[in-house]
């Protein structure tokens, strides 16, 4: 006996969704996945973010093809937002919509809940037993941090520190100058001191990361090691040492036309990878990580095992 689960992800710079089969075994397989670009809440009223007219139009019609395919597959759907819709003045406005116009209903998670859905998706992926490891999870609008030692959560916070968010705050126009980086640089420092008061001094096996930020580092790292990568980097390592020499060079490069060169960055990343990197470069510092090992699971994953576990 089986049975399908889908899980959408809201996110700040793209929409996720994934379709498994829950087999008898208790183990999941892959049906399909769906993945599309929209940078949500981008008007500004004061200082309030909140979604436009033009965000709504992308956002409905990416969930309605999404809806199609959870409907297609007879799956029981969790739909969660992260930092974009929690931030917008008119979030609730969106729920609305979204439920009325797709039938899809959209929950609010907050940022512990987001990190602790991550970790879930996370320690499915890579075996954390008797490990202590961090997990660092680079989205859009924000960034969760999750301590555990041997599979036990000891800290899980959300940072308001995020790809899209650093590099309109700080990159405006997309291109790098060295005030700007410095300047970025030091409200992650903040942000992260800030937020998460526990020891930074964690003594970790490793750091586990998921999502843009550090599949683009592995990406690249892979595709200098070989002319084609197959895409399928769950468990792949990189040392501080070769993220120092990849964050550099990307760096090095100033505006989004000459990173969209580098075999491994995706043209729609292009303009707010450097913001992200500078996310990693600091939480390395901070945290005094020596290596990274790559989640392929990360929130939508954690919402399905999330969701199993309840079952």
């Amino acid at each position: 006996m089986s049975k399908n689960l889908a899980a959408v992800d809201i996110g700040t710079n793209s929409f996720h969704l994934i379709v498994v089969e829950q087999l008898s075994s208790g183990k999941v397989n892959l049906l399909t996945n769906k993945r599309v670009f929209i940078r949500l809440a981008s008007g500004k009223n004061g200082n309030k973010p909140y979604i436009t007219e033009d965000d709504f139009d992308k956002a409905i019609l990416a969930l309605k093809s999404f809806a199609n395919i959870i409907t297609k597959y007879n799956a029981k759907v969790r739909a969660v937002a992260t930092s974009a819709v929690r931030e917008a003045s008119n979030n609730d406005e969106f729920v609305k919509r979204v439920q009325l116009e797709t039938g899809i209903n959209v929950e609010i998670i907050d940022g512990k809940t987001e990190a602790n859905l991550i970790f879930m998706g996370m320690k499915n992926a890579i075996p954390v037993k008797d490990k202590s490891v961090l997990g660092i999870d680079i989205g859009g609008g924000s960034t969760e941090f999750i301590y555990a030692c041997n599979e036990n959560i000891q800290f899980a916070e959300s940072v308001n520190v995020g790809a899209v968010r650093l590099a309109k705050m700080f990159f405006p126009d997309f291109i790098i100058t060295d005030k700007a980086v410095e300047e970025c640089e030091n409200f992650v420092v903040d942000q992260i001191n800030t937020t998460i008061k526990n020891d930074k001094n964690l003594n970790l096996d490793f750091a586990i990361g998921s999502s843009g930020t550090v599949d683009t580092i592995c990406l690249i790292k892979e595709y200098e090691l070989k002319s084609s990568v197959t895409h399928k980097l769950n468990g792949y390592e990189f040392s501080i040492d070769e993220f120092e020499k990849i964050y550099h060079q990307i760096m090095a490069l100033k505006t989004s036309k000459e990173r969209m060169k580098i075999p491994g960055i995706e043209v729609k990343r292009a303009d707010v990878i450097p913001a992200g990197l500078i996310i990693l470069k600091q939480a390395f510092k901070i945290f005094n990580i020596k290596k990274m090992i790559l989640s392929e699971f990360a929130l939508r994953e954690g919402v399905i095992y999330d969701m199993i576990r309840k079952s």
